[in-house]
C-alpha cells in the first residue's frame, strides 16, 4: 500500500508558474516510477512526465516538454512538478501516480487525489 498526497494547485495567469508536490508514504520500496498526469473535462487523462524512483531519471510528455521539471526530495519521498510558462490550455486536474512499472499510460497502481490548476488568459 502506498499513499499519495498532492498539493500546490491553484490559479495563475498565463505565462506564470506553479509547483505541485506529491508526498508518498507507505511501502515506497515497491515503487519504480512516480508519474504526473492531467485531465481536462472531455479529454482523456494525459501523460505529463515521470521520474524513476530509484535513479531519478526523468521522462517528459510532448504537451509540456520544455516547460516542466520533475524532481524529488529524497528525504521526504516527495516529488515536485515545476511548471513554467503556463497557458490556458494547461488548465486541468493534475494527478500524481506511482507504481511498480514504468508507464506513460494511466495504468498506475496508486493515485493522488488530484489538484486543480487553472490558467487564465
Amino acid at each position: 500500500q502506498v499513499q499519495l498526497v498532492e498539493s500546490g494547485g491553484g490559479w495563475v495567469q498565463a505565462g506564470g508558474s506553479l509547483r505541485l508536490s506529491c508526498a508518498a508514504s507507505g511501502r515506497t520500496n515497491t515503487l519504480t516510477s512516480m508519474a504526473w498526469f492531467r485531465q481536462a473535462p472531455g479529454y482523456e487523462r494525459e501523460f505529463v512526465g515521470l521520474l524513476t524512483w530509484r535513479t531519478n531519471n526523468t521522462l517528459y510528455g510532448n504537451s509540456l516538454k520544455g516547460r516542466i521539471t520533475i524532481s524529488r526530495a529524497d528525504a521526504k519521498d516527495t516529488v515536485y512538478l515545476q511548471m513554467d510558462g503556463l497557458e490556458p490550455e494547461d488548465t486541468a486536474v493534475y494527478y500524481c501516480a506511482a507504481g511498480a512499472r514504468l508507464r506513460t499510460t494511466p495504468d498506475y497502481d496508486y493515485w493522488g487525489q488530484g489538484t486543480q490548476v487553472t490558467v487564465s488568459s
